[in-house]
């Protein structure tokens, strides 16, 4: 039965990080086909192929991006894009939402911005407990003023879901830089530390099989 076992380990080693990759992509392919609905019952694909066709709404997704984008590039669409974010600024509730998410959308996004692209170690949630964390903004503001100390704004996951987590103001002098890319960093999160970084993914997975053969 051991060699059972050892075969079973490397067919895993092979096929389950295929499957998973699988299953996240075919869930973002499912959320973007939703914008198919925003056609037409008549015109949408379903219905004048009769059958689906799985990424149609990412290829939709895509055009309707670089037109948006076509659009606001020009001058009278930025006049409509001003117009548009002035109606919003009369909203108490939306302009708050609206502001804040076009400002990180726009530091994300910015060739000069710092956000989201250096990782660090901060102590979290508590002394001598150290979390990786993404820095998000080092630049002084009102609380870092009101506090009277420099501080760092910084982003802590939550693993294996990284898109949860907490938003924390650290001392300067708290924060760790560390030698690991964003990528590594993700990869560090989404593995719960049970990917090593600092080896090559492949050299990892022939280490596993070769573990799995060696094991009787």
């Amino acid at each position: 039965m051991n060699f059972l076992r050892r075969y079973l380990v490397a067919g895993l080693l092979v096929w389950l990080p295929l499957v998973a990759t699988l299953f996240v992509i075919r869930l973002l392919v499912d959320w973007m086909d939703q914008s198919l609905l925003l056609l037409p019952e008549a015109y949408r694909p379903d219905n004048l192929l009769g059958f689906h066709i799985p990424g149609l709404g990412v290829v939709l997704s895509m055009l309707i991006l670089l037109l948006t984008g076509l659009v606001a590039a020009n001058l009278f669409g930025r006049k409509l894009v001003s117009l548009w974010e002035n109606m919003l600024s009369r909203i108490p509730l939306v302009r708050s939402v609206y502001s804040a998410v076009k400002q990180m959308v726009e530091t994300m996004l910015s060739d000069k911005g710092e956000s989201f692209r250096k990782v660090v170690l901060v102590e979290f949630p508590r002394r001598g407990m150290w979390a990786l964390a993404f820095l998000t903004n080092d630049e002084q503001g009102p609380v870092q003023q009101a506090i009277g100390k420099e501080l760092i704004s910084v982003y802590v996951p939550t693993t294996p879901n990284p898109t949860g987590g907490y938003f924390v103001l650290v001392p300067k002098e708290d924060v760790r830089e560390i030698d690991l890319s964003v990528d590594d960093g993700l990869k560090l999160l989404l593995s719960m530390g049970a990917v090593n970084p600092a080896l090559p993914e492949a050299a990892t997975q022939s280490d596993g099989l070769a573990e799995a053969e060696a094991k009787p």
